[in-house]
This record gives C-alpha cells, structure tokens and sequence, in this order.
C-alpha cells in the first residue's frame, strides 16, 4: 500500500478513516504504518500566500496565527524580549500599558510591510516611547496653559498669536509613530519664551497656572535680591547703566538700600569731594566716630551706585579704614580692606603697601592662617623689601618661632597704623610669654624683668596687668618687687587658653 501524498484537493480514504461525509474540527493529517518510516512534511500544509490576497481581516484562523508568529523575525524576538527585561523597565509604566503598546507597534510594522526591512535593534522599547509622550504632554500643559484658557474659538486665536510663540517641532499627524520624528525636542525649546505683544503670558495674568509653574514662580519669589528681581512685574525696569546723581548736599544719611537709587538721592563726584573735605576737617576738630563713620557709608554707597573706580574711590576707603583702624572698629576696616584689595588689584593706584602690611597684621590677630599664607604668598619680591611689609612679616616670623623677645622689640617699632592692629593682640600675646617665662624662672622674677621684655610703659601697669589674674603672684621685697612664677604657671596657662579661644574669624571679639 502507498503512502504518497495525494493531490491537492483529493482526499483518499483508508479502511480507518471518518466517512466522507462527517465535518472534522481538525485538519486531517496521514499517519505512518510503523516507527521505521520517515515522517515528510505534506506539501498541502506548508503556508504560501494565495494569487489574490484578500483584504486583511480581523478575524483569523488559529492555525494561521500560530504558522505567523513561527514566521517572525528574530530581530522582533530580541525586541519582545528586551521589552519585559528587568533591566530596562520604567517606574510608573506597567506591564499592560507595555504589552498594548508592543502589539500597536508590530502591527503598524506589519500593515505597512515593513517588518522585515526595519532596523528592530534601533527601534525605542514601547516603554521608553510612553515615558517621552508623557513628558511632551507635561511641557505642553507648562507652555500654554493660559493661551488655551483664554481663547474661545481656534479661529478668533490664529489672528492673535505670533509664529514666535510657536516651537519649530510641533507634533503633527503626518507621522504614523512617535519615533518616526525626525528632529526631538530640546529642553530648550520646549520652555516658553515670552512673546512681543502686551499680552505676554508672563506679563499678562497666568488663568491656568500648573504645579510646576507654580512652584518655579514661588523659588523666583524666594530668590528675589539686589537692585532687579528675577521676576517680572509690570513697573518698568531701571537702567541698566549706572546712575548720575543730582543731589548737591554735602551730607546726607546712610541708609541702606531697599529698591533701585534715585538720581535726586544720589550726590554726584564733584559734590563727593567737597564731602570728603569737610568730613576731614570735622574729624580733626570734632572727632565723633558715629557720626564720621555714618557719613563715610553714606559716601562709599554714593561712589558705587554710580560704578566709580578711581583714585578718589581709594582715598576714601583708605582714609574710613585709618579712622576705624584707631577707634577699633574691625567690621568697617575689613570691608574697607576687602574693597581695597579689589581696587588695587584692578590697577587702581594708591598705598597698597601700607595697607598690604595691616592685611597681614589683620590674618595674625584673626589667627586665619590659610588667608595669611594667600596674602603672603600674593606679595612680590620688591614688597617684601618695602619697611611696612618687612615688618609684618618679621612679626610673623617671631610668633611662628616663639622668639617673644623679637616680637616686643618690632611692637615698639611699627610703621604707619599698625600699632592699632597690634594692640588688638598684645595682650594674648603677653600672657603665652608670661606662660613660657612661668616655666623657664622658677621660684620667682623680678618685675623690671618683666616689664622690659614685655613692652610694658611702666612698672605700674605691668603690675596691674598680673594683679588682674592674681593678686597673690606679687611679692615686695626690699629693694624690688618679684612675680612668684613657680606658683603663676597654671593661672597664666589658663588664661592664654581662654584668650586664644575667643577669636573670630572676621576679627569680631
């Protein structure tokens, strides 16, 4: 008995086999006589396109389902399976929004016949296209959410609206997938730019404000400082430029400043000098500091509202940083000095040396050492050899070696206005050296000793300055007076502790 295939169309049947005239649920398949015999595949089940395709139907047959999904390209296994990869999901996209997604994806693919042509490997997963159409949803509802709002009819709006309020890269329909774009987004333009009619939308009253825009107007709010906020009001903006000053009184109060100056406020160079004069000469006759100092900031505010840069800038932070420097005033000095830096840096002329020798005094008593090796390190080789400087830096040489008795000699000696910053320190100064001279002179020293080695004026006040701790460490004997330093170690020790504890950076005790 032959077992060869028939014809297409024929069907034989074996002594087995249904009748004829029964409908089967399945398709009818030959079976083989024994395990010997190779199994062929039958030529009338291999799947081949009919001469005139039908159109495509959503209703198919589960054979013809299962004969398509073996015909897939790999490229599409690879890119099903990359899909559900751990590695590559999304928080917030689920597994359904993926798989609908994927289907929507391969039968777009499949219906425009290109299924085996596209580059699967380049294709964005179905989760990364959501996650970028939701972005663009969100930055479309920052962009225009009063224009949308405001307007009633598409028509009445195109009259109104400017090509400038548009992005280039607008979704449009002509584009069957997302990723079929040919040109993304940027952040750049996908931020609103304001447009050039009075209704602007930041200008204009924000109807239909989102979160996000909310919340950026709320950190501008918080942000807002100086003479010009970050965010925009209505009032008109001030000059960009820098102001002329029209007030011609000599003196005025300071007051700080809580909006953009008026020129009517502002006194203008030639009056500032005539200001400077007569704050000189009251100084001299008067010297009321609180009144000096008031209209010194008065003054230096006037210089920078109007940008001026110049030896006339100089002398007066020079001479306000002097006046403080006398009284004790250390906050005014640093922000004289710190200016001062500043114009000397930008090729201002003025006494640099002087006061590049009080910055290094200044570090010394505020015990700043990272800023007194920058100042240090900033000086030239000619600096060093200027007297001011040479001395600032003979001061730090003896503290850094503990040569006390250096030190004392170069306080009796200081160039310019130094003394005043030294005098800012002398004190600790002279409780380390009493405590090192407690350890080195034991049981007792006289006082003279004391006071010739220390840099007192007289007897006197180095005695006062020890019965200020103890007046037990004094003993009159019959021809000199003796410090007790076997019994003065601790009591100086702790009290060059304390005062070198209490030091501020910025030189504010």
């Amino acid at each position: 008995m032959s077992w060869a295939a028939s014809p297409p169309g024929v069907q034989t049947a074996p002594y087995y086999s249904q009748p004829p005239a029964m409908n089967t649920a399945y398709t009818p398949i030959t079976v083989r006589q024994g395990f010997g015999q190779t199994y062929q595949a039958q030529p009338q089940y291999h799947y081949s396109a009919p001469a005139n395709p039908s159109p495509p139907s959503n209703t198919m047959a589960p054979s013809d389902q299962q004969q398509q999904k073996f015909d897939w390209p790999q490229s599409v296994r690879n890119y099903v399976q990359r899909t559900f990869q751990a590695s590559n999901e999304i928080p917030g996209i689920g597994r359904e929004e993926k798989e609908s997604r994927l289907k929507d994806i391969i039968r777009s693919e499949q219906e425009r016949g290109t299924m085996f042509t596209t580059n699967w490997d380049e294709m964005p997963l179905p989760q990364q296209i959501i996650q970028k159409e939701r972005q663009k949803a969100l930055m479309t509802s920052v962009d225009y959410p009063a224009a949308r709002a405001q307007t009633p009819t598409s028509a009445a709006n195109s009259k109104k609206r400017k090509s400038s309020d548009f992005s280039e890269s607008e979704p449009t329909n002509s584009s069957p997938v997302p990723w079929r774009s040919t040109k993304a987004l940027s952040l750049e333009d996908r931020v609103s730019k304001p447009a050039n009619d009075k209704h602007s939308l930041m200008d204009g009253p924000l109807t239909g404000k989102s979160k996000f825009h909310k919340y950026v107007e709320k950190r501008q709010r918080r942000g807002d400082g100086g003479y010009q906020s970050s965010y925009r009001s209505p009032s008109p903006k001030p000059a960009s430029g820098p102001i002329v000053g029209t007030n011609e009184n000599l003196e005025k109060q300071y007051f700080r400043l809580t909006a953009p100056p008026k020129p009517e406020d502002v006194r203008p160079e030639r009056v500032l000098h005539k200001t400077l004069d007569l704050l000189k000469r009251k100084w001299r006759k008067e010297n009321n500091y609180n009144y000096i100092c008031d209209q010194f900031k008065s003054l230096r505010q006037d210089l920078t509202v109007q940008h001026i840069r110049n030896e006339f800038t100089v002398s007066v932070y020079e001479i306000h940083a002097r006046i403080a420097l006398e009284k004790g005033d250390l906050g005014e000095y640093n922000q004289c000095q710190t200016q001062l830096r500043a114009l000397y840096r930008a090729g201002v002329k003025g006494n640099a040396i002087e006061f590049k020798a009080y910055r290094i005094l200044y570090f010394i008593h505020t015990a700043n050492r990272t800023a007194l090796n920058d100042a240090i390190a900033d000086l030239t080789t000619a600096e060093k050899e200027e007297l001011p400087v040479k001395h600032a830096l003979g001061v730090r040489s003896a503290l850094a070696l503990g040569n006390y008795h250096k030190f004392f000699q170069l306080y009796l000696d200081v160039p310019n206005m130094g003394a005043y910053l030294m005098d800012m320190f002398i004190k600790r100064e002279r409780l380390a050296a009493l405590a090192n001279m407690c350890k080195s002179f034991k049981p007792d020293l006289k006082l003279r000793y004391i006071t010739e080695e220390l840099a007192f004026e007289s007897d006197a006040e180095a005695a006062q300055f020890i019965i200020d701790y103890d007046e037990e460490l004094l003993l009159e004997r019959d021809d000199h007076i003796v410090c007790l330093t076997g019994k003065a170690g601790q009591t100086f020790e702790k009290a060059r502790a304390e005062a070198f504890s209490r030091v501020d950076l910025k030189g504010q005790i």
